[in-house]
């Protein structure tokens, strides 16, 4: 499959120079009706696979779990019999798990594939996940020692497959941002993260189908079958990964990036002595270094072919040191602390909300069943619902109105409206009935997606220049999986010590926040092109240098 490149680059294949005017006026208008290019197709089919199966592999813990309390936990056993019980920080710190090993992938792949390119890291991060789904569904069951020996090693090999999830978010961001049009490109990172939506109703579904075939011998009563159910259910991420796998590993370098990154060689002090100038006369403009009289050039077009002059393919100590260099200036750094503490916000009651699903859904009175089997059916529906008229539409909600109203409003409204809906359940929990509750729930999901979920993701993405893209990304996404951190190991055991309504407080408040950081530190990035604005503050640089 050949993969296409549509964003800007300042240089074509011949080294001619395109303004981002250029390449804006170049560019087909979009409309309303456009959904895709056929480059976009095929990102599409690439990419979004791969968020597909992150959030299959994150969600589908919240449907497991009730299954793995019954089997290994004497969830099947009737009163008067004593039984143990699936300890509260122990189950929080299994279903965090994959949120720590993505800080650690987030972190690694997003510096690695800034250091050393997206071609040299994309594709392995696909192959840690699938190595840690298979060491997940291999749990032997007669491993010596307590039950939780079991459960400490389903920890160590979910954050195994949490650093190959972790990986892609930063890689699959750049990438699809990189090569995207400017025009289509908020709407094509929504359009993959969009699968994280599709993965999730994938889970239930998936749980709802393997449920009905095993229907028979759980109705009469063989439970020993739920733990061929949750194998089953993890194990089907295999098939749509190594569909992949291949196209990933054999992607070739981004041209925006190459050039992106030689900017890290410019050196100001150099500058001041260069007299390099640009015969610039609109497009196809060659640039050259030359002694010649320059006076017929605007000083921007001077400043342009003196940048020119000085940049090259970075070297690799320089590579490792561009982040912090580029960060060093209070208005880069100002603009990653506003995108990593939106995402730590959101993440906290987002995942606080997802991981934990199927608690709420029986705290609300909505999972309950006569039978084992009748109670996990139920949750499975619930979470369809939540999905189905929540989760999913809220993506697309995103999706149509991206490039119309810019990142900024969705993130903020989302903020605000999630917030409301926390308060509402909060404020009237022990009178609100079931099915406010649930619908409160449903609404909240929708606008996660029509909002701050979708937004974290899509922004850093666009804001970073893409020699420092890959990084900040995964550190505004490390960021935010603290936040999921957190709510995966506290949410049971806070909802056990102050009550469910006071966490929902808690989510309330973080929604809140995130509105206000938002409004106060984070920018709209509808139309901008970071490369363009990273290639403009080097001539800046090249004024200030020359003392213009």
């Amino acid at each position: 499959m050949k993969w296409e490149e549509e964003g800007y680059t300042r240089k074509d294949e011949h080294g001619n120079m395109i303004s981002i005017e250029e390449y804006e006026e170049s560019q087909r208008p979009t409309g309303l009706n456009r959904v895709m290019t056929k480059g976009d197709l095929k990102l599409f089919a690439i990419c979004g696979v791969g968020f597909f199966l992150d959030s299959y592999d994150l969600f589908i813990i919240n449907l497991v779990t009730p299954i793995w309390t019954y089997e290994y936990w004497g969830g099947l056993a009737k009163p008067p019999v004593k039984t143990p019980t699936y300890p509260l920080l122990l189950r929080g710190a299994v279903n965090a798990a994959a949120n720590i090993g993505n800080i650690i992938g987030q972190l690694s792949f997003g510096f690695l594939g800034d250091a050393f390119g997206r071609k040299f890291v994309y594709g392995k991060e696909m192959i840690i996940m699938m190595v840690g789904v298979i060491l997940v569904i291999s749990l032997p069951n007669h491993m010596a020692g307590p039950t939780r020996n079991k459960f400490w090693y389903l920890f160590g090999m979910r954050i195994l497959m949490g650093i190959g999830i972790g990986g892609d978010y930063p890689m699959s961001a750049s990438i699809v941002a990189e090569r995207s049009s400017l025009r289509n490109r908020g709407r094509m990172l929504g359009w993959i993260f969009s699968n994280q939506g599709w993965g999730t109703l994938a889970g239930s579904i998936v749980t709802l189908v393997v449920l009905g075939c095993f229907s028979k011998a759980l109705k009469h009563g063989e439970y020993s079958q739920l733990d061929a159910v949750w194998r089953i259910q993890i194990g089907v991420a295999l098939v749509p990964a190594a569909a992949t796998l291949w196209q990933r590993l054999t992607m070739p370098e981004s041209k925006k990036y190459l050039q992106s990154g030689e900017l890290s060689m410019l050196k100001t002090s150099s500058l001041s002595s260069s007299a390099t100038t640009m015969d610039y006369t609109g497009k196809g403009a060659q640039m050259h270094a030359t002694d010649a009289d320059s006076n017929d050039l605007s000083s921007q077009d001077r400043n342009a072919s003196i940048v020119e002059a000085h940049v090259a393919p970075p070297t690799k100590d320089v590579q490792l040191k561009t982040f912090m260099i580029y960060f060093s200036e209070w208005r880069h750094l100002k603009q990653l602390i506003g995108t990593a503490s939106c995402w730590f916000l959101v993440d906290v009651a987002f995942y606080g909300l997802n991981l934990n699903q199927s608690v709420l859904l029986t705290a609300i009175g909505f999972s309950k069943g006569k039978t084992e089997y009748d109670t996990l059916l139920k949750n499975a529906y619930g979470n369809l619902i939540i999905a189905a008229a929540g989760y999913v539409p809220g993506y697309f909600l995103t999706i149509y109105f991206i490039e119309i109203l810019g990142r900024r409003w969705i993130q903020i409204q989302g903020f605000l409206v999630c917030a409301l809906m926390f308060g509402i359940i909060a404020g009237d929990y022990n009178h609100l009935g079931t099915a406010g509750k649930f619908v409160c729930f449903t609404i909240a999901q929708m606008f996660f997606n029509f909002g701050p979920n979708a937004t974290t993701f899509i922004v850093p993405g666009e804001l970073y220049p893409s020699r420092v893209r890959g990084f900040a990304h995964g550190v505004s996404a490390a960021t935010g999986k603290l936040g999921a951190i957190l709510s995966g190991v506290l949410f049971n055991y806070l909802s056990t010590k102050i009550g469910v309504a006071n966490v929902l407080w808690i989510f309330f408040a973080c929604n809140v926040a995130g509105a206000i950081v938002t409004f106060f530190l984070v920018p709209e990035t509808k139309g901008v092109d970071a490369d363009a604005l990273d290639f403009k503050e080097c001539q800046e640089k090249v004024a200030r240098a020359q003392g213009m």
